[in-house]
C-alpha cells in the first residue's frame, strides 16, 4: 500500500505542557497530537515537528510531518475537524495537506520567527501568557543591542549547554523591540535557533535595558562563546513560535 506524507499546520498554548516533544515523563504537544493522529485515522502515526519548544512555550503557527499508509482522501480531506475534537482545548489543527514524500518539517524550514512578550503592570489576563516584569527598561538601548545581534553567526554563548548540536551558527535577519498596547514585544527571525537562544538573548537585552551592562558589552559577550556571561534565561510563559517559512508553502496558503 502507498505511503504517502502529510504536513499539519497547528497553534498551542503551552502552559500545562513540557514543551513539543514527547517524553517519558509528563504531557507533550507531540504526545496528544500523536495520539489523536493514531485514533482518528486508525493506524500508528508518530509525527516530527519543525523544532522543539521548552515546557511552558507558546506556538501561535507550528507545523508537524507525519505519514499515512494507504491514506483515504475523502478522510484526510474532513481530517481537521475530527482531530481537533480528539485533543485537549488548547491544541487547535488547522489543516492537514499532503507533500512530497521526502519533505521535512523540520529540515526544510529555512526561517523561524519568534516572538518575546514582557509587561509591567499586573494584569490577570496575561497570566502564564507573558512576563510581568516589575522595573523600567531603556527601549532605545535595547534596540541598540539587538541590532548587533545581526552581526554575528556564532551564538553559542546564549545555547544551552550539551545539546548535541553540529553547528552554533544562525543567521538572525531581524530583532527589534517595540511597544504594543502596554506591552514590550521582542520579535526575533533567523534561519535557525538554539535550544533557549531567544530566552537567552532577551535576558542579556533586559540587562542592557536595566543599565546593568552597556550595549558594547553584548560584542564581548558573543566574542566570549561562554552561556556564564550572557544573562539569565527569561520566564518561558513570554516566549512565542509565531511563524516557520518553507520554500514550497506560500504565506497565504
Amino acid at each position: 500500500m502507498e505511503t504517502k506524507r502529510y504536513f499539519v499546520e497547528l497553534s498551542y498554548n503551552g502552559t500545562d505542557f513540557h514543551g513539543w516533544q514527547t517524553q517519558p515523563n509528563g504531557a507533550t504537544v507531540q504526545a496528544c497530537l500523536d495520539k489523536a493522529l493514531s485514533t482518528y485515522f486508525r493506524q500508528e502515526i508518530v509525527s516530527l515537528g519543525c523544532g522543539r519548544t521548552d515546557a511552558g512555550v507558546h506556538a501561535t503557527q507550528f507545523y508537524a510531518h507525519f505519514d499515512l499508509v494507504g491514506s483515504n482522501a475523502k478522510q484526510v480531506q474532513n481530517s481537521v475537524k475530527g482531530i481537533n475534537a480528539l485533543l485537549p482545548y488548547s491544541i487547535a489543527v488547522y489543516r492537514v495537506f499532503e507533500v512530497a514524500i521526502d519533505a521535512h518539517a523540520r529540515f526544510d524550514a529555512t526561517a523561524r520567527e519568534y516572538k518575546y512578550f514582557l509587561h509591567f503592570h499586573k494584569d490577570p489576563f496575561k497570566l502564564d501568557r507573558s512576563w510581568l516584569y516589575k522595573g523600567e527598561l531603556d527601549l532605545e538601548k535595547m534596540n541598540q543591542a539587538a541590532q548587533v545581534l545581526l552581526k554575528h553567526t556564532d551564538f553559542s554563548c546564549f545555547s544551552k549547554s550539551n545539546t548535541q548540536t553540529f553547528t552554533n551558527n544562525c543567521k538572525i535577519s531581524y530583532a527589534k523591540l517595540e511597544m504594543q498596547a502596554g506591552s514590550l514585544v521582542f520579535t526575533i527571525k533567523a534561519d535557525r535557533f538554539l535550544r533557549n537562544m531567544v530566552r537567552a538573548i532577551m535576558g542579556t537585552l533586559v540587562m542592557v535595558g536595566k543599565g546593568d551592562i552597556e550595549v558594547a558589552a553584548v560584542e564581548e559577550i558573543i566574542a566570549s562563546k561562554s552561556r556564564s556571561q550572557a544573562g539569565q534565561s527569561v520566564p518561558a510563559c513570554g516566549l512565542y513560535l509565531v511563524a516557520i517559512e518553507y520554500p514550497y508553502i506560500k504565506c497565504d496558503d
